[in-house]
């Protein structure tokens, strides 16, 4: 990020293509569009851009009041799933000369095309633009200059017929790209999918394989789920139900959710004599959280073992295999803190609808699991591999 003097410096510049001014955070679809421009870096600086929001267009300072909630509202300009791939950005409050203003840094994203609600957008000059087929280009060659994530490379040996590309047409397309971008640009399907990071050359990434793979395990063998429904406490006891989750990620997500409504236990309770009061063992919606969380998150790349989902009789387990990523750590995780192992994988998931805001999937468990009556989770961290415990409400 940019230290003090080169921030003065751009807040003093009104003809660089690396700033953005706001009055204020009343458009914050502008700020997220320069956001989404800053990320691209069409013209290629390899330097972050910046948003100053409490500073007119002159250059005039607004004399907004810069509050936490302000501050919190635009850092979550990066984790609320509208700005895909997920941008690395900061924000802080500075007094440059003599205004109180936000600054959110843009980083240039590694991974272009960057998009806002299914749309690319670019710097051109002092302004923003939707970007256009050759600016897309030149973003899409740019990505393949850096190293990537497994999620990100070829899959060895598969080609265009391993994918359900009805699927992908039919039910991603119109998910993951505004229709009136669809409609202008008319792109084949290859197209398509290499504008989305699907294709590197004329081969599908492992992302693609385990999203809209026919046969997923057949390139990667460790993308699968275990379930063991266990009639007691430990794992030698009688296994009452014992299941495979197999395929693209989408279907194994649906049937996890088919799965645990079938096993939740419901107490139902009269209110006032006659109404009744249904309260699960488990909330649904925290343990698909959770599982969520260890399918995104977990290690592809070097292990063949599969999620596992272990259902005692007084608790249940996620077993995840990778450990802690990049920079969440023991202190921060939960916390709001995010890394991705795997980019494409969360980002197709963001835009299934599966990934409402990234960062918050565990502290939206914490809250469903304390609102049920259960305790809190339980987590343990190895170093390849992570493990999530839940008891019931009592």
């Amino acid at each position: 990020m940019l230290n003090d003097d080169d921030i003065l410096v751009l807040f003093r510049d009104l003809e660089s293509d690396r700033v953005e001014r706001k009055a204020s955070s009343a458009d914050m679809k502008k700020i997220r569009r320069a956001v989404c421009a800053f990320a691209n870096d069409l013209p290629g600086h390899g330097l972050p851009g910046v948003v100053f929001v409490g500073v007119n267009d002159d250059g005039t300072c607004a004399g907004l009041d810069i509050t936490d909630d302000l501050l919190k509202k635009l850092v979550e300009v990066r984790s609320n799933g509208n700005i895909l791939p997920i941008p690395s950005v900061q924000v802080d409050k500075r007094m440059l000369d003599g205004c109180e203003v936000a600054v959110i840094q843009v980083e240039p994203s590694s991974a272009p095309p960057t998009r806002f609600e299914g749309r690319s957008w670019v710097r051109v000059g002092p302004t923003t633009h939707q970007t256009s087929q050759e600016d897309e280009r030149v973003l899409r060659e740019r990505a393949r200059a850096h190293d990537q994530a497994f999620d990100r490379r070829a899959a060895f040996g598969s080609i265009l017929d391993h994918l359900d590309i009805d699927y992908f047409t039919r039910e991603y397309l119109p998910m993951a790209v505004a229709s009136d971008v669809l409609q202008r640009n008319k792109r084949d399907t290859e197209e398509q999918l290499a504008s989305l990071r699907f294709l590197t050359g004329n081969t599908p990434t492992n992302g693609a394989i385990m999203i809209f793979g026919r046969e997923p395990r057949d390139f990667i063998p460790g993308s699968y789920v275990q379930f063991l429904r266990i009639d007691g406490q430990e794992l030698g006891d009688p296994i009452k139900d014992n299941k495979e989750l197999t395929g693209p990620l989408h279907r194994i997500v649906k049937h996890l959710d088919e799965l645990l409504d079938l096993n939740i236990s419901t107490a139902l309770k009269f209110v006032d004599g006659s109404r009744e009061h249904a309260t699960p063992d488990y909330p649904v919606a925290a343990l698909l959280q959770l599982i969520r969380n260890a399918l995104i998150h977990r290690n592809y790349e070097t292990s063949n073992a599969p999620v596992r989902l272990y259902w005692f009789n007084n608790r249940i387990e996620i077993h995840s295999p990778g450990g802690l990523y990049g920079q969440v750590t023991k202190d921060n995780f939960g916390k709001g803190a995010t890394d991705y192992r795997n980019p494409l994988i969360a980002e197709a998931m963001a835009n299934l609808g599966y990934v409402q805001r990234f960062g918050y999937g565990i502290p939206t468990a914490k809250r469903l699991l304390r609102e049920n009556g259960n305790p809190p989770p339980e987590f343990e961290f190895q170093q390849t591999a992570m493990l999530a415990t839940v008891r019931p409400r009592p």
